[in-house]
């Protein structure tokens, strides 16, 4: 049994500068992350009507990122276990400034979608290796805190892309009008993001590689140098001979690592997927990829659904900030169980909103939903109260679990599976919500707010409470009772 376990303090004498800076430099990929995913919000409207783009292939180009994301994730885990967490992040950097340079060059809207699919693999990356780097850096009684980084960079992400949207918008009079050198302001919004993506390179090549993939490697001296200067290990030799146990050094690590008798995987490997599908399928992303033409159906212009948007990703990072304060003190698992809770609520509230919208016809063969007074109202307040649940909560505690529920010897392979599993969902959510906002947002929000039901019986019983737990700890066979993690 191990310390954790008897509740004994880590092996950590103290919380340094170098390993908070550390995880911030790393976490710059989650702000690659949400400004990627989330720039195209204030330049749909736009490409939809330049390249005269239906509903469906006006959710395809959305969304179309989000391949690039399940594939760049599913492949990630791989790279990493055979070049290092650190040239990972530098792959990725390069992928972002090639698909921000490509996107704002577009001259059609498949090339568009190419140029967002690349941008695409470096976003699925990041999201895989950010939270396994700062997780194996970080000292156990802090990961949460530390691991929560990766959210809060995700959403300062969102939060700066839709701020440049709202701002190159209002510039120019409009997303579609002319800005600088005869372009439009949509292809500066994608342009913007060569600055951070050429700052993640320069930040990457500064960090330190994870002590568990020098262990792995048998760059002993190296592991032991990370873990004494930046994560504040007393007893390295100790740490390293706990982290060789967990590893697998017989032979190098693969997916078919993750084999299992439950459905062809693990159960701790379901286990990371379903968190990860539970996280999209309450539709978050519906929020911030379309958000601006939702509040443009509640009655709001174009410059004021782009203030609400930026107002309510400010929202996000504040409970995000409020999230990292809480986790290793309330726990996950308990956590996790309001923010369900809040997000059935408020989604539910939003589908009774909608039902009392009247369809217009937008004269160019499409229709909108338009909500008047009290409901509008009462959506866009249902709707920060959804950000809010959800940014507390689902949003950077799924990325934590996600960086230490696995053992050290599938880690890699399996956050890589479960990330490429979010993406699929993200995918599946953006690209199906105008079809079905055609159909009703009645129908959009209640099946959302199914999902965020759902997640509260799926936390119930299946996802364990990790606060505290070292990660030599977590071992591949552990499955949950009653919301402990016990050995089969």
């Amino acid at each position: 049994m191990s310390a954790s376990e008897h509740g004994d303090a880590p092996a950590v004498s103290r919380l340094n500068a170098r390993i908070i800076g550390i995880c911030i430099a790393a976490a710059v990929g989650g702000f690659l992350f949400g400004f990627d995913t989330a720039v195209i919000n204030g330049a749909v409207d736009a490409l939809a009507g330049e390249f005269d783009l239906g509903a469906g292939l006006k959710g395809f180009a959305v969304s179309s990122a989000l391949i690039g994301c399940a594939v760049g994730a599913w492949f990630a885990g791989p790279v990493a276990n055979k070049l290092g967490r650190v040239p990972v992040m530098l792959i990725a950097s390069v992928l972002f400034l090639i698909s921000a340079i490509g996107s704002g060059l577009a001259f059609g809207v498949f090339d568009l979608i190419i140029w967002r699919v690349i941008g695409g693999f470096g976003v699925g990356a990041a999201s895989v290796i950010a939270p396994a780097y700062i997780a194996e850096v970080s000292p156990a009684h802090v990961r949460g805190r530390l691991g929560s980084l990766q959210q809060l960079a995700i959403v300062t992400g969102i939060f700066v892309a839709l701020l440049s949207d709202a701002l190159l918008a209002n510039t120019a009079g409009g997303a579609a009008e002319e800005l600088w050198f005869g372009q439009a302001a949509w292809r500066w919004m994608f342009l913007a993001e060569a600055i951070p993506a050429v700052l993640y390179g320069v930040f990457a090549l500064r960090l330190p590689e994870s002590p568990r993939f020098l262990v792995a490697r048998g760059e002993y001296d190296k592991a032991s140098a990370v873990l004494h200067d930046f994560t504040g290990v007393v007893e390295v030799n100790l740490k390293i001979e706990e982290i060789k146990k967990t590893l697998n050094q017989e032979k190098k690590e693969s997916l078919s690592d993750l084999r299992g008798r439950r459905l062809g995987l693990k159960p701790i490997v379901w286990v990371g997927i379903l968190l990860s599908v539970f996280q999209q399928f309450v539709g978050i992303n519906v929020i911030f990829y379309y958000s601006t033409t939702l509040w443009r159906s509640v009655g709001f212009g174009e410059s004021d659904a782009l203030t609400i948007t930026v107002i309510t990703s400010v929202t996000n990072i504040l409970v995000t900030i409020v999230a990292i304060l809480l986790v290793d003190r309330v726990g996950r698992r308990p956590m996790l169980l309001v923010g369900s809770v809040g997000m059935a609520l408020s989604l539910g509230l939003m589908a009774v909103a909608f039902s009392f919208a009247t369809i217009v016809d937008a004269g160019d063969g499409t229709t909108t939903a338009e909500l008047a007074a009290p409901w509008s109202t009462v959506a866009l307040v249902a709707a920060n109260v959804f950000v809010v649940a959800f940014g507390a909560t689902w949003g950077p505690l799924v990325w934590v679990l996600l960086g230490e529920i696995f053992p050290n010897s599938i880690r890699a392979g399996a956050l890589a599976v479960a990330a490429a599993a979010q993406w699929a969902a993200n995918f599946l959510v953006s690209t199906t919500f105008p079809v079905l906002a055609d159909v009703g947002l009645t129908l959009a929000y209640g099946i959302y707010a199914v999902m965020a039901a759902l997640s509260f019986f799926f936390v119930w019983f299946k996802i364990p409470e990790t606060k505290g737990r070292e990660l030599e700890d977590m071992d591949e066979n552990l499955v949950v009772r009653r919301g402990r993690i016990q050995a089969t």
